[in-house]
């Protein structure tokens, strides 16, 4: 047997574990028959120069199917790597990202709450210049008042003529009196449009009450969110500008759950409440908190609406820097 034929053998076996059948096909599949026809020329014995020929051209064309799948195996090796390390970037690339974010988040957290400390502070400075101003004016109308009541003790004792002039004054000192009384109407109306810029707000016969929803607290919770907070160093603000106000806070639940949880979660969010606006200055003994549970609504409890209605803390302000009740409803509506 011609040397020349082991070796067509050798070469398409090493050819095929190489996998030529798969990545070198048409080559591979030529070197297939020229293989089978150099074992057939042998087995029928025909010339020896035909066999060595047929056998040459199997190893030949073998040897070039295992040249290509060795190219093409090593440029899918290639592209792997490449795609590996594209993902390696990108993923570096998003981890880098993810980083970044906490740092953006942070930033954008402290400037927003500058703004909104700027803005706490100019309504303080311009509520408190108001507030300084309705006090001069109010000491001004004491001081026209005495001097009004004064002059009236004496009247029964002066002639017709300087009686006259008694009463004219009398009437000007009560005019003063009106006019200061007056000015507490326009305060309260003032103080009235402050509150409402921030939360909703309306007059009663109890005094102004400001209403916070359940959508400032965690479901279920008494925590504060930060949009609550930043409403409530607002109030603060606006509240600090008005000396001698009283602020009763009044924490309300909706029927859903039971009657102690409801009073303990009303009695907790009122507190905190409470305790924020201390925190930012607000005199401890002109601030009070009470829950209520779910023993006053405001709406029906058959309805989700009507529940969130339900879900609130109520800041009843009112004192005699505000005066009495402005149009208040004639049936007290409101919370309570």
């Amino acid at each position: 047997m011609p040397l020349s034929l082991y070796e067509a053998r050798n070469a398409v076996q090493v050819a095929q574990a190489a996998g030529a059948d798969k990545y070198a096909g048409p080559s591979f599949q030529k070197a297939q028959p020229l293989l089978q026809q150099a074992e057939d020329s042998q087995k029928r014995q025909v010339a020896r120069k035909n066999v060595e020929m047929s056998a040459r051209e199997a190893v030949q064309t073998a040897e070039d199917a295992r040249s290509i799948t060795l190219k093409r195996l090593d440029e899918e090796r290639q592209e792997a790597e490449r795609k590996a390390a594209e993902a390696r970037e990108a993923l570096a690339k998003q981890q880098a990202a993810d980083a970044e974010k906490p740092k953006l988040e942070a930033q954008l957290e402290e400037e927003k709450a500058a703004r909104a400390k700027a803005e706490v502070e100019a309504a303080r400075a311009a509520a408190l210049a108001q507030q300084q101003e309705a006090e001069k004016a109010a000491e001004l109308a004491s001081q026209q008042k005495a001097a009004a009541e004064a002059a009236a003790t004496q009247a029964s004792q002066l002639t017709a003529q300087q009686k006259a002039a008694a009463d004219a004054a009398a009437e000007n000192a009560k005019q003063t009196v009106a006019q200061a009384e007056a000015e507490k109407i326009e305060l309260r109306a003032q103080l009235l449009q402050q509150l409402s810029n921030v939360l909703q707000t309306h007059d009663t016969v109890r005094g102004l009450i400001v209403n916070m929803s359940d959508v400032l607290f965690d479901t279920g919770s008494y925590t504060l969110r930060t949009a609550a907070r930043e409403k409530l160093a607002k109030i603060s603000g606006i509240l600090l500008a008005y000396p001698g106000l009283k602020i009763q806070i009044e924490g309300y639940t909706d029927s859903v759950g039971g009657d102690d949880f409801n009073q303990h979660l009303s009695e907790q969010r009122a507190g905190m409440v409470r305790d924020y606006l201390i925190d930012q200055l607000v005199p401890a003994g002109s601030v009070t908190a009470r829950g209520f549970g779910k023993t006053k609504p405001v709406a029906s409890n058959d309805t989700a609406e009507g529940r969130q209605q339900n879900r609130r803390v109520e800041l009843v302000v009112n004192g005699d820097a505000i005066g009495d009740s402005v149009d208040a409803p004639a049936n007290g509506a409101s919370s309570n």
